[in-house]
């Protein structure tokens, strides 16, 4: 069957794939964190439009140190901000970036970046598994997560779920901590400034390659 065009419709079909295994309380952990943090809505302090995003330290797939405005290539940027190669729903965006956005944003002349504060390896993970044609690095400590206002962390049932399951975010993060950002998808000018910022407190709803594309049209980009 062919991959589903959006996002929402491939999130579906793994849900409903999901649906048909028997109920876990471990798995409903998450569901309940989900549905938690999509009553909670968007938190106070995002970043609005029109402030310029500090450069950041980063490492790249192979783990050599680059920057946010290297990254960037002096273009503006879609910048996708991500929980890390672990999570299912960042698996569904990034290969649906990859498939449907890339190709408009490199033919007008944008950079399309994905940022996570996971170690190099996730990043190459992430890239190799879908093949990605974009930037992919990783931010130790989140300092753009925290720049934008987008930093979080996961609810103490839901830590103590994925710990259940083998993941210790102390051991995937690069920086030892649980810190994750929002998912978050970011247009900025060539300068680094802000124009556009599209957050998803429930992490299992994500920016659709549509969106982007509209709100570059709008920004004349």
């Amino acid at each position: 069957m062919a991959s589903a065009p959006t996002i929402a419709a491939r999130v579906s079909e793994m849900h409903a794939s999901m649906a048909a295994e028997p109920s876990d309380e471990v798995m409903g952990a998450f569901g309940r964190e989900q549905a938690a943090l999509a009553a909670a809505g968007l938190p106070e302090g995002i970043a609005e439009p029109g402030i310029t995003i500090p450069d950041a330290a980063l490492l790249d797939v192979q783990g050599a140190p680059t920057t946010l405005y290297a990254a960037t290539v002096a273009q503006p940027a879609v910048l996708v901000l991500y929980r890390g190669a672990w999570c299912p729903y960042c698996n569904v965006a990034l290969s649906v970036y990859q498939h449907h956005l890339l190709a408009p944003l490199t033919e007008r002349g944008v950079s399309l970046v994905a940022i996570s504060p996971q170690t190099p390896d996730g990043s190459l993970s992430m890239q190799q598994k879908h093949d990605l044609g974009f930037t992919v690095v990783s931010d130790p400590g989140n300092s753009i997560a925290g720049a934008l206002g987008v930093l979080t962390r996961p609810s103490d049932e839901a830590r103590a779920a994925q710990l259940h399951l083998g993941l210790d975010l102390t051991i995937v993060n690069a920086d030892d901590t649980i810190a994750l950002p929002m998912p978050t998808v970011a247009i900025t000018d060539a300068d680094h400034t802000l124009r556009w910022i599209d957050v998803h407190p429930d992490y299992s709803t994500r920016t659709e390659p549509a969106q982007v594309i509209s709100a570059l049209d709008q920004l004349g980009i």
